[in-house]
């Protein structure tokens, strides 16, 4: 049973934040929640800027190949469907944890299904942004050496180690990657995300495997309750608000970058869409430009991404832990770790965002806010027959069909285990 307790010392408060797992909720006003552990000071701008900065990621460079697959009009019904769903769970999220108090989404877990949600919960958000992250790294792996190239204008690199992927994603993580995510809150972000998404417009401008893709292109459910947690006089309908605004900008970010890039190309289009354009002139100036701005912008998302994981680490194996400096630095500097071993090793962009948007995308998307809402949401307030739980009920077939689906077929052709084992072994 989750326990949660008024008696905070003024002393405990600024400690226990980051650990801390629940808000309490007003005596008076039940449907509205009041954090009493913690007086969010992020503005609503700012919360926009981490929320879309949290959607906003390398998935964007995938969408025109994922155009090319479909097709224009199922891409724009996909789109328009997965980013409705997106919405809607988070309002379901948002409902959940207004009833019973709590404001970490593996503690909803708990609160639904005891230790086995709690843990399939994190494991999700876990496994869901390590790939993000990943996709993001690799990405500054692969372009990094390229814009470097063409600054320099090296025709024929002799290997030279600044032009190594390999040492340049370590360097990126170290000087400007884990800096960011040994902030204490994810508020203080809220620069670095608008700087980000300025970067990506600049990008879209320039421009002038589909589920799975377009799945992981708008999963933002693990940030939406710390950022909702930090927001300055915070409603349900505020956060919402946040949310819409948030998933209604990368909507057409999206659209337009899928549908510039598909109509640039048509089928010659490629898995990663920076790719298609630097074929034409590698040494162009725009294509350059639009190759530092999306670097700029996917390592500036690693950042938001991380600070979920490194929450459901410490929930899952320090859930009554105060803040502690060396272990917030400690799970950053391994994370970061791990993700760069991944990164050097993984086969390629599009197998990350398969495998991973295959599994745990839409668990986070669909299945857990969805699950946790019948589960948690009291009868009395809404019977089981009442026609949202009975949607809820009825849809979880078809989702968990379409996850079964998803995932054979992604771990068939993307899970090449010998390939990953012999690329270990070279590099050692």
């Amino acid at each position: 049973m989750c326990v949660f307790s008024t008696d905070r010392t003024p002393g405990n408060v600024e400690a226990n934040l980051a650990e801390s797992s629940e808000f309490l909720s007003n005596a008076d006003d039940k449907k509205t929640p009041h954090f009493t552990d913690f007086e969010g000071k992020t503005s609503f701008g700012m919360s926009v800027f981490n929320l879309g900065n949290a959607i906003m990621g390398s998935g964007i460079l995938g969408l025109a190949y994922a155009m090319a697959n479909t097709g224009i009009v199922l891409f724009v019904i996909l789109l328009t469907v997965i980013a409705g769903l997106s919405a809607y769970s988070i309002h379901l999220l948002l409902k959940s944890s207004g009833v019973v108090g709590i404001r970490a989404y593996e503690q909803l877990g708990f609160r639904a299904f005891g230790t086995p949600g709690k843990m399939a919960a994190g494991i999700a958000i876990t496994l869901q942004n390590i790939g993000a992250m990943s996709s993001y790294l690799y990405i500054v792996k692969y372009e990094f050496p390229l814009v470097i190239q063409a600054f320099l204008k090296v025709d024929n690199p002799s290997g030279e180690w600044y032009l190594n992927g390999n040492y340049l994603v370590v360097i990126v993580s170290c000087s400007v990657i884990l800096p960011l995510a040994l902030m204490k809150q994810l508020g203080y972000l809220g620069y670095t995300s608008g700087f980000s998404l300025s970067c990506m417009v600049f990008f879209l401008i320039a421009t002038a495997y589909t589920v799975p893709i377009l799945a992981f292109a708008f999963v933002c459910h693990p940030e939406v309750l710390p950022i909702y947690t930090e927001l300055r006089n915070p409603t349900k309908t505020k956060m919402q608000h946040v949310s819409n605004i948030s998933i209604g900008v990368m909507y057409i970010m999206y659209l337009l970058a899928a549908l510039f890039g598909y109509l640039t190309f048509v089928g010659e289009v490629e898995a990663e869409l920076l790719h298609t354009y630097s074929r034409i002139d590698p040494y162009d100036t725009l294509i350059l430009c639009v190759r530092v701005a999306v670097l700029t912008a996917v390592t500036l998302t690693v950042p938001i991404v991380l600070f979920p994981v490194r929450r459901a680490i410490q929930q899952l194996f320090f859930p009554n832990k105060t803040f502690w400096w060396p272990r917030h630095i400690a799970i950053a500097v391994t994370l970061l770790s791990l993700i760069n071993l991944l990164v050097i090793f993984a086969p390629n962009i599009l197998g990350i965002f398969g495998v991973i948007g295959a599994t745990s995308a839409p668990c986070l998307i669909f299945i857990f806010p969805a699950v946790f809402y019948i589960r948690i949401v009291p009868k009395e307030e809404e019977p089981l027959r009442s026609a949202p739980k009975i949607i809820h009920f009825f849809s979880l077939p078809y989702v968990f069909f379409y996850y079964y689906n998803a995932v054979k077929n992604t771990f068939v052709k993307y899970a090449n285990i010998k390939y990953l084992i012999k690329k270990i072994l070279s590099f050692t």
